[in-house]
């Protein structure tokens, strides 16, 4: 079976590469059978990646420690689930993870680009089949993930104890399907011009590729975030790590372009600007790609430093001189159909979030590489922390925030003052009434106030927008409230599942908002003894150990109290992997949550008198965070469900074709 994988992995690089130069030779001469036989080698690239995915699999959960990889990240006493998962738990499974997730994304697409066979399919594959190639070289070459070890081990050294986690299960694949999905749109725009057909159908093409990839880029890193929150133990779920940073690069440019995207769809503008942001997003995403595996940076989120770097670096700085040089080359041909003419319209507020993102991308970036960029200069390593991040990004994120409430109801062209005053006037004085609650209420952080009161005012505008369309339709059609809101949503799921996603972006900003009022505290405790955070007293009331295949547990009991009545027990935890030659130690956070707050306690260790150390913090507004995935994954899903003018244009299209002796005709 290993010499099996070992086949594929070469097969599927040669394969990758004869898709490549078939596509290439089918769009410059536009031939059928040159474009049937790379779209063919495209699903061979998928089959086999399927095959030799599922063999590293079947290695796994078979204990096959004579494979090299298998046994540096499995062990015997693994449990099933986590032997499932090991596989992208190091630096070899995980590229063939991204590989795999390539060929299936490839896969899809080619079948996608047959309605509309022809020089902008033929170079899409081309595109897609370049990346293949890299992927496959790297991993036929330098991270081959079927190599021998030359005997069988009695067992393994087990997975890291970190990466035990339902989050971390799925937190990889998730981030891949977002990191990876961007090589659709990028690879029509690149398409569109080599083909020079630059009008706005590959915008509408990839319009579905591109919200599912943000999506998932945006689930992965919340999922990441929610790992770190309850497995790292340092109190947060975000903490500006270089790594969480690579991955939130391209969701704000692909933030930009989903914007952006839409006035080039209604109305012909903005042409060079949409292909600069997709070559850009998709740059980060190989960018944030390289940044884990390179040992560029330091991350608890990163691999081990690996020969593959430098080939990382080339490949960026190849994408990025290509497609730049390829804009450059068809400016004259990417004219805008409309004029822009006032700040106060739709185009505006697009263009100002655009602006506003693409300002938040250049900070990140900085932040991230500065440790490293002056290390390069002066010699010494300057790090950047989330002070640092927090100071720059707090009132690029508020602006980002009141234009999520302002930019989607403005009218095209021009807004006037009337129109104006009719959607924003009761809007803005709910949120300035949930200002002054919030002040009497005791709020005095300034940024923090100020970013609930935004809240407020987009809610109201988010509502309003809602209530205005189904008070309409029921007018008009004679249906109940509901009815007419339900059938209002599914009419135009476009619009309205936007407004959901920017629903949740308001929940997540909630709950970002409570770091501003957090609170810690730290103590030495013996038994009975106790410690107050909060409004909380958390009384030590003594600890059990016992032993599993895998850890020695050490499991505290704390009582919770507010005031003199008892909320509950908490019991955090401390686990020791004693068959691991480190003996490494991980903490188990206890965590009381409610919509209001977190109580998170974490045990850190026990002193020769029987003092137990903890750390325990009060986290405001966490639970929102969790709430607003929710809400923006429900938006997602009604924004990308497709209604009855989809299936007509699609059908349009496909009759457009025309098939000449052998040949497509563009």
């Amino acid at each position: 079976m290993v010499d099996l994988g070992n086949f594929l992995i070469w097969l599927t690089l040669v394969t990758s590469t004869y898709a490549l130069l078939a596509s290439i030779l089918a769009g410059k001469f536009g031939r059928l059978d040159l474009t049937l036989s790379a779209e063919r080698a495209v699903y061979a690239v998928f089959g086999m990646m399927v095959i030799a995915f599922g063999l590293l699999e079947y290695m796994f959960l078979t204990d096959r420690f004579d494979l090299h990889y298998v046994a540096t990240h499995s062990s015997r006493d693994l449990p099933f689930a986590y032997k499932f998962t090991a596989l992208w738990s190091g630096m070899e499974g995980s590229l063939l993870l991204w590989a795999f997730t390539l060929a299936g994304f490839n896969y899809f697409a080619v079948i996608k680009a047959r309605q509309f066979r022809g020089p902008l399919a033929s170079y899409a594959t081309t595109i897609l089949s370049v990346t293949q190639v890299f992927f496959m070289a790297l991993i036929a070459i330098y991270e081959n993930p079927f190599q021998k070890l030359g005997f069988m081990p009695a067992d393994g050294q087990g997975m890291n104890p970190l990466l035990v986690h339902p989050a971390m299960a799925i937190h990889p694949p998730m981030l891949y399907l977002g990191y990876v999905g961007f090589v659709v749109p990028y690879a029509f725009a690149m398409a569109a011009l080599l083909s020079r057909q630059l009008d706005e159908e590959w915008i509408r093409t990839t319009r579905r590729w591109t919200i599912f990839s943000w999506f998932f880029l945006g689930t992965g890193q919340l999922l990441g975030g929610k790992w770190a929150y309850v497995v790292l133990g340092w109190g947060g779920y975000w903490g500006w790590d270089p790594v969480e940073n690579a991955a939130l690069l391209p969701w704000l440019t692909g933030t930009a372009f989903l914007h952006s995207a839409i006035i080039q769809e209604k109305k012909g503008m903005l042409k060079v600007w949409n292909m600069a942001l997709i070559i850009l997003t998709f740059t980060l995403c190989i960018y944030g790609t390289f940044l884990t595996r390179s040992g560029v940076v330091s991350s608890v989120h990163a691999f081990a430093q690996s020969p593959i770097g430098p080939m990382f670096g080339g490949f960026v700085v190849a994408i990025v001189v290509f497609s730049t040089y390829l804009l450059w080359s068809r400016l004259s041909l990417l004219q805008s159909k409309n004029e822009y003419e006032s700040p106060v319209s739709r185009e505006g507020g697009f263009l100002l979030n655009n602006l506003l993102f693409l300002v938040a991308t250049f900070a990140v970036f900085w932040g991230t590489m500065f440790p490293v960029i002056s290390e390069a200069i002066t010699g010494s390593k300057i790090t950047v922390s989330a002070p640092f991040f927090n100071m720059v990004m707090t009132p690029i994120g508020l602006l980002i925030l009141f234009l999520t409430g302002v930019g989607p109801l403005l009218a095209w062209r021009k807004t006037s003052g009337k129109s104006l005053r009719k959607h924003f006037t009761g809007s803005s004085v709910f949120g300035l009434l949930c200002g002054v609650v919030l002040f009497l209420a005791g709020v005095r952080d300034v940024y923090g106030l100020i970013s609930l009161v935004l809240c407020g005012f987009v809610l109201g505008t988010l509502a309003s927008e809602f209530h205005r369309g189904a008070k309409a339709r029921g007018s008009s059609s004679g249906e109940g409230y509901l009815t007419a809101l339900w059938n209002l949503t599914g009419r135009n799921r476009r619009r309205y599942g936007g407004y959901i996603v920017h629903f949740g972006m308001v929940l997540l900003f909630v709950g970002f908002t409570g770091n501003a009022f957090n609170q810690d505290v730290e103590a030495s405790l013996k038994y009975g003894e106790s410690l107050e955070v909060g409004g909380y007293r958390l009384e030590y009331e003594g600890y059990t150990e016992s032993q599993n295949p895998l850890t020695v547990v050490i499991e505290t009991q704390l009582g919770v109290y507010r005031g003199d009545e008892r909320l509950g027990t908490m019991y955090p935890e401390q686990h020791v992997y004693y068959k691991r030659q480190d003996q490494q130690r991980t903490t188990e956070v206890a965590i009381r949550s409610t919509v209001r707050e977190d109580l998170y306690v974490l045990y850190e260790g026990q002193d020769q008198d029987g003092s137990a150390f903890f750390r325990a913090y009060v986290n405001p507004l966490v639970a929102w965070v969790w709430i607003g995935a929710y809400v923006l994954t429900l938006g997602t899903i009604v924004a990308m469900w497709p209604d009855k003018r989809d299936k007509i244009r699609r059908g349009r299209i496909a009759g457009i074709p025309a098939k000449m002796d052998g040949k497509i005709s563009a």
